[in-house]
């Protein structure tokens, strides 16, 4: 077994990344814009969808106001070698939807999808779903439809984030994740979208897939942080 899939490193590990995070997000200066948007989904309550892009989960849990806006759980997911960020975001507060996992064989695929996209409707109709719409495995910044078909079944508003901090690790991992450095500089972004009424899923996630970029690459652009 190859050492970050076993079960007892993976816990260990996600506990001190879970602390390292909290010490991070609390000593980063963060700059905000768009929190208009974050702060109008607070106050509607209800259910919301927030995309970013799969690089940025170790960043998510700075995101989201745990004390003033709706529950919140998490369609993401990593490799097996890398769930323990995804166990360290759900110790902030944000637990995975049942079915979310990449650790599937093929022939799981399917039914693993479909549960997945019941108890992310389900899990709409009462707060919010952070997703990662180029995740499991990318590939990179490309979109997926099942993010823009949940909104169009669901009706919920997508507020689309993104999240960027110099200094920053980057993971050797197919989407180059990121991990906070304390003591820097941070940016959060934000916009929304409802899915727009008659419109084809292909027409929704090419225009998507741009403004979730755009507010990542914005995020990045305060920072200072390289684009990849």
């Amino acid at each position: 077994m190859r050492p970050l899939r076993n079960p007892v490193i993976q816990t260990i590990l996600s506990s001190v990344l879970a602390a390292w995070m909290k010490v991070c997000f609390a000593t980063i200066r963060w700059t905000y814009e768009g929190r208009e948007h974050a702060e109008q989904v607070w106050s509607d309550g209800g259910g919301v969808i927030c995309a970013f892009w799969h690089s940025r989960i170790g960043l998510s849990p700075a995101c989201w106001d745990l004390a003033r806006a709706q529950p919140a759980k998490a369609l993401i997911s990593l490799s097996p070698d890398g769930q323990f960020i995804a166990k360290a975001v759900a110790l902030q507060g944000f637990p995975a939807v049942r079915g979310s996992s990449a650790n599937k064989d093929k022939a799981d695929a399917a039914k693993g999808g479909s549960r997945a996209l019941r108890d992310g409707l389900k899990q709409l109709k009462i707060g919010a779903l952070a997703i990662t719409p180029d995740g499991p495995r990318g590939p990179v910044r490309v979109m997926a439809e099942g993010m823009p078909l949940m909104a169009r079944m669901s009706g919920a508003p997508v507020l689309f984030i993104g999240m960027s901090c110099n200094p920053a690790v980057r993971l050797n991992s197919w989407d180059r994740a990121l991990l906070p450095l304390p003591f820097g500089r941070g940016a959060i972004v934000y916009d929304v979208r409802h899915y727009p009424e008659g419109a084809d899923l292909a027409e929704v996630t090419g225009p998507w897939t741009e403004l979730l970029t755009a507010v990542e690459a914005r995020a990045d652009a305060i920072t200072g942080l390289e684009r990849l």
